[in-house]
């Protein structure tokens, strides 16, 4: 059915949460887990003429980035190899969150997007997270949303 299953990340507990449900979905398929985070451009600070020696150059922020990738990505590397499943992972840098999401799907071949109904945002969201409400608009292959379940009394994922 599916083969190749792209699953973002952005390191949230949700969205973590998330990540472990669609390897296990990955691992009932037998298909291999790509995992992608994508973390925000460098920004220049505006309406300074010089930078403060205290903000962080492009390249320590891009190291910082890819540091923090790597840590996400861990989380769906360890659960993919213990499931037997061979593992990709991607960290890109880009604002457009989604439209990026979207494009590594389609370069990698990718037959399925699986991601969390909300991310970051959390449940702040009235019904789907804003990068989730984009890539399905933005997608042509399918994409599963997961919702995870919220306790009622203790306002955690469940």
């Amino acid at each position: 059915m599916y083969q190749k299953i792209l699953i973002p990340t952005d390191g949230s507990e949700f969205s973590n949460i998330a990540a472990l449900a669609g390897v296990e979905f990955a691992r009932q398929l037998h298909a291999e887990v790509m995992g992608i985070y994508v973390a925000p451009e460098y920004q220049y600070p505006i309406y300074v003429e010089i930078i403060p020696p205290s903000y962080p150059s492009e390249e320590d922020y891009m190291a910082s980035m890819r540091t923090a990738g790597e840590v996400h990505l861990q989380t769906i590397r360890q659960a993919a190899e213990a499931a037997g499943l061979k593992f990709t992972g991607v960290i890109e840098f880009a604002d457009a969150t989604a439209k990026t999401i979207a494009h590594a799907a389609k370069q990698n071949q990718c037959d399925l997007i699986f991601m969390g109904s909300h991310g970051r945002g959390g449940w702040g969201q009235l019904l789907l997270g804003s990068v989730t409400s984009k890539v399905l608009s933005l997608c042509k292959i399918p994409v599963l949303v997961y919702r995870v379940e919220e306790t009622a009394s203790s306002g955690q994922a469940a």
